[in-house]
């Protein structure tokens, strides 16, 4: 009999302490606005928390501006969104404040499994790499996306870029893209770029790296705002950020 995960073992525990004082809430379903890039940490956590809880999440994936024009258009109950969507004001006013930093990631480069890997150590080598490379997979509508283009900008390589680009659809899509060789650089957050079929080349050098942060707050008119806030509270547990870090991201 295949014994479970250590990480599956210590999410059923976590939930049984958090949601012990959630006895009283009726079971409720939410609809979770969340950054793509969260898919992974959400996909695994969302089962745990909804068998210990009763309570049905319906999330929706999505790139920042996207999100944005959801949170403004849409009901929904509580976001673990890019930071950037609270730089919208409109957006911003859509939830309840504070919000709760869930996850932080930076930005790396990877190959296709078995690859040779390149350099991307500083400043000059990520450069030459990456006019190198022939193809290189981004999902440049995102805030994620938006921040590797601007590091294209920063090294000087901005138009030279776009000829080797090749948009994706979603966060998933890249790191597909470079399993099956239909781009030979991944450029994405690290955690993203993580994936069967593909190695991490390595993180941006720190000249040129920064950590986007996932934040998570409750819908301003969500009519399921005790139980939108267990989810919130699920993520900051010993047993969720543990799942966090194993996928890919530091929690907080």
């Amino acid at each position: 009999m295949k014994k479970p995960s250590l990480v599956a073992v210590a999410s059923k525990l976590g939930l049984v302490l958090a949601l012990s004082s959630m006895a009283d809430l009726h079971a409720a379903e939410l609809k979770v606005l969340a950054g793509g890039s969260m898919t992974a940490v959400l996909n695994e956590l969302a089962p745990q928390f909804e068998h210990a809880s009763g309570h049905t999440l319906v999330i929706h994936f999505d790139s920042t501006p996207n999100l944005i024009k959801q949170a403004t258009s849409e009901p929904f109950d509580l976001g673990v969104v890019p930071i950037d969507v609270f730089k919208d004001a409109a957006a911003k006013a859509h939830f309840t404040l504070p919000t709760v930093d869930i996850a932080h990631v930076g930005y790396g480069v990877s190959v296709r499994k078995g690859a040779a890997i390149p350099d991307v150590s500083t400043p000059d080598a990520l450069r030459k790499t990456l006019l190198d490379a022939p193809s290189i997979a981004l999902l440049p509508t995102s805030a994620a996306g938006a921040y590797v283009l601007s590091v294209f900008d920063r090294l000087g390589i901005a138009e030279q870029m776009k000829a080797k680009t090749k948009p994706q659809t979603t966060t998933g899509h890249i790191a597909e893209a470079v399993a099956r060789g239909d781009a030979e650089l991944g450029v994405f957050l690290v955690n993203v770029l993580i994936a069967p079929g593909t190695e991490l080349a390595g993180p941006f050098p720190a000249e040129l790296q920064q950590e986007l942060v996932f934040t998570a707050a409750v819908a301003a008119d969500s009519r399921q705002a005790d139980a939108a806030k267990a989810f919130i509270d699920y993520l900051r547990t010993p047993a969720a950020t543990m799942v966090i870090t194993t996928l890919g991201m530091t929690p907080g």
